[in-house]
């Protein structure tokens, strides 16, 4: 499915940290234990007794998504880029998140590249920000118009493009169980939303190819 942004939604959608109740850590062993008893097992056996405790230091780290705000990562910029104005693309940027209609992995790559206007932000903080949209629960979808529009409220570049591959779990596990088939989304603000010729250009880079 090809997700194309079409409009900006709030800069708050994208930008604040996300606000949630949080039970304590107590309460999330609680639980766990909760679920390995409802698959069968036995959570006071030797192989599981640490599992809860395990299971939130896990979590507190895939998911740590929801304390980073990506308008942080990208305030910092550089003005002194010697009139350079051409796409820049940062490919192959691999992430792990997950879906949030059953909690199971999503494992891909994301591609971004914008066109700058008047100041570029450092390589780095493009992938952190992946991450940061990464690491909460998501739809492949939402992830990839986030990290469009993240970057499109806070840089204000002449356009932006992502495209994000992605292997989900949730088909590969359970459902229909097909291994090995990959979802592609891309979203295109700016210029490459207007240009179709731009977005051919990005596309073509990102292949390897070469844009004629």
């Amino acid at each position: 499915m090809d997700a194309v942004v079409k409009k900006f939604m709030p800069q708050s959608a994208y930008l604040e940290k996300p606000v949630t109740d949080r039970p304590s850590e107590a309460e999330v062993e609680a639980a766990v234990q909760t679920l390995i008893r409802w698959t069968g097992d036995n959570p006071d056996r030797e192989g599981l007794r640490d599992t809860p405790s395990r299971v939130v230091k896990a979590y507190r780290e895939m998911f740590n998504g929801y304390d980073r705000n990506p308008a942080e990562e990208l305030g910092r910029t550089f003005e002194e880029v010697a009139g350079y104005d051409d796409l820049v693309i940062v490919k192959d940027i691999q992430f792990h998140s997950h879906c949030e209609h059953h909690m199971v992995p999503i494992i891909g790559k994301a591609h971004v590249g914008y066109l700058p206007s008047g100041k570029v932000v450092g390589l780095s903080k493009i992938a952190r920000v992946v991450d940061i949209f990464a690491h909460r629960l998501q739809t492949q979808e939402t992830l990839t118009a986030q990290i469009a529009n993240s970057i499109q409220s806070v840089l204000n570049p002449r356009g932006v493009a992502v495209m994000v591959e992605a292997e989900h779990m949730c088909i590969a596990m359970r459902g229909i169980k097909k291994q090995g088939s990959t979802t592609l989304t891309s979203a295109f603000t700016g210029t490459f939303r207007d240009n179709p010729q731009e977005q051919i250009r990005f596309v073509t880079m990102v292949r390897g190819g070469s844009a004629s």
